[in-house]
């Protein structure tokens, strides 16, 4: 792999990088959350004190103060709003929800997970004081929620975790709504429409390709402040901005252009060729691996748990449990999350799959549909925003204290359920976990045994196809791992060509002989030798190897010279550019691309999941009437 690919990969942000910064940060905001009860517990008049301190931006006559809660809550939780649209935008143009189907059932789950535990709580407070905090029970905390679950869901599925990410999405556009519409007083029109004209310079400057920061960072803090004027929450902004950020993967053209960029600067290194070698590489990666790898870290780490630190702090003693725990605001909250969040979730899921004879089904099994229907019972930053803004004294207390209780449970809760999956019959538990639903396919076209090289058992349950270079170092150092892999007989491996010709200049011809050596049968001995050989590609060399294996030598040297196997090379390339890949080495698993690492470990569960998919897939055309699909 170059460098410039490998920098594709570091900064690419698929969902398991997003998952594991939220598994990390989880920790800290809990640790958060801990200290903030502790603070508030030993000293709740310094602790208020400190977050009702004033801090106030003045420019001549302009001022624009609030108390230093407020800036957390309604300044820096855009950010974090942004992250979720950003993650939200991904899996719309990259992941399972690009087929928009995907997007039905989990959307539906969502919705009722909101609707549902509204119900229950203004059942508990009907005819109360508290019936107007209802917003407190609905909303599910991204960040914490996903977090928890890597903590107490072990062996959980990525795809429960694009489930439940969908769901969380639509929840946080639909909890922001409700602030916006319920929980906003005093609304000035202009403002907000001001705003969405500003919104709409926004999208003009996306659709006119305008890439540089600097020219959309005002716009955004105009678009946050007119937010903030027009009564409603501002943090509103953030996930818009973020759900208008594309995302896509680096193009191979706009690669090599990033490339020749940069080997100008290493021939006369320049400032000023410096600075275009910089905004090409830059240039090549999408908005939302930019904007993600920019604030993701920031938000999971620092603002989440800022948040968690300035609003979670609540006294509690005796007197005050026993008071909250008979009150119908704690009452609802805690029955709203714990008890109508799963029965929502999985009621939904279960009577879309039932509507649609199966057509739309959850794309992971029924236990994970289960417990992300316990998990979904978190509910903390848009919880506590609303509590704040619905309660004061006691009632937000005990609200508070709902959400902080219903979170207890609902962990425990999740990890009861991935317990007892755990001890199920190892079929049983795949199909659990897993579902049995279609899996979208990103390798184009599929492999041809006709066409493709293949090694291993022609009847295998998991495909792997490596795009590869030889002369690319990331290769050879992923070669070790896929012949440890091919130890496995009901495994096949394929390799695809794509020789990065802008940064290694012997690739394309190392591939043009390996082609030559298959056309005499000898294309995997041929294959392997170029990778145990990386340094020395030279033509003399590649003659040498086909002597070697006993080949040809005159054939083998005429076809290399008259570069007759070029047009093969070039039907690989055709088909890296369809399946979207533009560095080495590439990983294909069952026709998914592989997004991790491509050591042992990380592979070896992979294929371990995809064997799993590829038996219930089995199972399931096996008792079905339909004829299996090929």
């Amino acid at each position: 792999m170059s460098e410039l690919s490998q920098t594709r990969r570091n900064f690419a942000a698929p969902l398991r990088r997003f998952i594991a910064t939220e598994s990390g940060s989880a920790g800290v905001l809990v640790a958060a959350i801990v200290a903030a009860l502790v603070w508030a517990n030993l000293d709740e008049a310094g602790y208020e004190r400190l977050w009702s301190t004033e801090l106030a931006l003045k420019v001549g006559s302009w001022e624009l103060a609030d108390d230093l809660r407020a800036w957390v809550n309604s300044g820096l939780m855009t950010l974090f709003f942004l992250v979720v649209g950003l993650e939200a935008r991904r899996e719309l143009d990259l992941g399972d929800l690009r087929d928009r189907r995907r997007f039905l059932l989990p959307s539906a789950a969502g919705v009722a997970g909101m609707v549902l535990p509204v119900g229950i709580y203004l059942a508990i407070n009907a005819g109360g004081g508290g019936a107007h905090g209802w917003g407190v029970a609905m909303s599910t905390d991204t960040a914490l929620a996903l977090g928890l679950l890597t903590l107490v869901g072990k062996g959980v599925p990525e795809q429960a975790r694009v489930f439940l990410l969908t769901v969380f999405v639509v929840d946080d556009l639909v909890a922001l709504i409700v602030i916006a519409v319920a929980y906003s007083e005093h609304i000035a029109v202009m403002p907000l429409v001001l705003a969405a004209a500003v919104f709409g310079v926004l999208l003009g400057l996306r659709a006119l390709g305008v890439r540089s920061g600097a020219i959309y960072a005002p716009f955004c803090i105009l678009l946050w402040y007119l937010m903030l004027r027009s009564g409603v929450d501002p943090v509103v902004a953030g996930l818009a901005i973020g759900l208008t950020a594309t995302a896509y993967t680096p193009a191979r053209g706009a690669l090599e252009a990033a490339s020749g960029l940069f080997k100008l600067f290493r021939e006369q290194p320049t400032a000023e060729l410096a600075r275009s070698a910089s905004v090409g590489l830059t240039r090549t990666l999408s908005p939302n691996d930019r904007l993600q790898r920019m604030y993701h870290p920031w938000t999971s780490y620092l603002i989440v748990p800022l948040f968690g630190l300035a609003n979670a702090g609540i006294a509690i003693d005796g007197a005050f449990l026993a008071r909250a725990f008979t009150s119908p605001i704690t009452l609802g909250v805690l029955a709203g999350y714990v008890v109508g969040k799963p029965i929502a979730v999985v009621g939904t899921s279960w009577a879309v799959t039932r509507l649609s004879r199966g057509r739309i089904r959850p794309g992971a099994g029924w236990a994970a549909v289960l417990g992300s229907g316990t998990i979904a019972g978190i509910g903390f930053t848009v919880s506590l925003l609303i509590a704040s803004l619905a309660f004061t004294g006691d009632e937000l207390a005990e609200a508070k204290l709902g959400v902080l209780a219903a979170a207890v449970i609902a962990s425990l809760l999740t990890f009861v359920v991935y317990r007892v999956t755990a001890r199920l019959p190892k079929h049983k538990r795949a199909r659990a976990l897993l579902g049995d639903a279609d899996v979208l396919l990103d390798l184009i076209p599929p492999v041809d045994v006709e066409v493709d090289h293949v090694r291993g058992a022609a009847d295998a349950s998991v495909t792997i196809v490596e795009y590869g270079d030889f002369q690319c170092p990331y290769c050879g150092q992923a070669e070790p791992v896929v012949r440890a892999l091919l130890s496995d007989t009901d495994l096949r491996y394929v390799w695809r060509h794509l020789p990065l010709t802008d940064v290694h200049p012997q690739a394309q011809l190392a591939a043009e002989a390996a082609e030559a050596a298959a056309a005499q049968g000898a294309f995997w001995p041929m294959h392997d030798l170029l990778l145990d050989h990386q340094d020395e590609l030279k033509p003399a060399a590649l003659v040498d190897y086909a002597e070697r294996l006993g080949l040809d030598r005159d054939q083998f040297h005429d076809d290399l010279r008259h570069h007759r196997h070029a047009a093969r090379i070039d039907q690989d390339l055709e088909s890296a550019d369809l399946s979207g890949v533009s560095g080495t080495p590439t990983f294909f698993i069952n026709g998914q691309r592989h997004y991790g690492a491509y050591d042992l470990a990380t592979l070896t569960e992979a294929v371990k999941v995809a064997r799993a998919r590829a038996l219930i897939g089995r199972s399931t055309r096996t008792h079905s009437s339909d004829p299996p699909r090929l």
